[in-house]
């Protein structure tokens, strides 16, 4: 298995192209947008500079890596000749039930067809193919190069060879992967959303400001950084939707959104992605926006 075609050209997809190419396969990035391409090269090469700056890796090292991915518009032109298709584009069932209809069409009949999803089911992307035993989620975490951690899902029909063949090509990554099963939120997600949503709604009920609820986490149960931040950091967006998907998914009231993560998001304060979210990145840098900003 050597031809890898990955889906999407943002933040989760240049990082997996990323450690694919660093790790010698042939991948073949597709985004619609021939922008998004270019800036995902760009970000690539500046990850890759980064790492020569740390003596990592060799200028040719870096020039290798590069030279193992190649952009396309299409995607019939881009998985074509794919052994594993990961598909990395935005979290919305709608998108991805449509991308995965096209890549069972396009993809050779033997290629794994795997998503990156953070919480959609599995199962249910795998029922719009014709291979649904060789469907899988492979959910990669942020920052891609940096995170040890690979999330393999299993769907329902998911087989065993194709488990283990996710599971080992994970390894030969330099990652480590944990296979799990296909519930809403999976297991990453299903801590972690619940965690940030309490967060939030703390700050909603005036329990305590932004700066006090992430030092209280980071200082008291050792997180590098507090939930908020993170929040931030993964887009406030993305954490309403996985709240929805869970909330759908299991029918739980517990996972309702708080109403101040739903506001922030209508208003567009989407964290560090729009410039503000419970911090203000307006200047480039993080800055504390206190509680009694927000608005109930």
């Amino acid at each position: 298995m050597t031809n890898i075609t990955v889906i999407g050209a943002g933040t989760m997809g240049n990082g997996i192209a990323h450690v694919f190419a660093q790790k010698g396969y042939k991948v073949s990035l597709v985004d619609i947008s021939a922008a998004s391409l270019e800036k995902a090269l760009a970000t690539i090469a500046k990850n890759l500079d980064r790492m020569v700056k740390k003596e990592r890796i060799t200028e040719d090292d870096k020039a290798t890596t590069l030279s193992n991915i190649t952009t396309f518009t299409k995607l019939e032109e881009g998985a074509k000749h794919a052994d594993l298709v990961v598909e990395a584009a935005t979290e919305n069932v709608d998108l991805k039930m449509k991308i995965f209809k096209n890549m069972d069409e396009l993809a050779p009949k033997d290629a794994i067809l795997a998503t990156n999803t953070s919480s959609i089911s599995i199962t249910k992307i795998a029922a719009v193919t014709s291979r649904p035993e060789q469907v899988i989620g492979m959910h990669f975490m942020n920052p891609v190069p940096v995170m040890k951690l690979v999330e393999v899902i299993r769907g329902y029909a998911t087989s065993d060879a194709v488990t283990e063949t996710i599971m080992e090509m994970s390894r030969k990554l330099g990652k480590v992967p944990t296979e799990v099963n296909d519930y809403p939120g999976f297991i990453a997600n299903r801590i972690l959303m619940p965690m940030i949503n309490e967060a939030i709604l703390s700050l909603y009920e005036g329990v305590a400001g932004v700066e006090e609820i992430d030092t209280v986490m980071k200082l008291g149960m050792a997180h590098p950084m507090g939930p908020l931040q993170l929040a931030d950091f993964i887009g406030l967006d993305v954490c309403l939707s996985i709240l929805r998907v869970m909330q759908d998914g299991f029918g739980n009231p517990k996972y309702a959104p708080c109403p101040l993560l739903v506001n922030m998001v209508t208003a567009g304060k989407l964290g560090r992605k729009s410039g503000e979210g419970f911090y203000d990145y307006s200047h480039g840098g993080k800055e504390w926006i206190l509680a009694a900003s927000f608005k109930k």
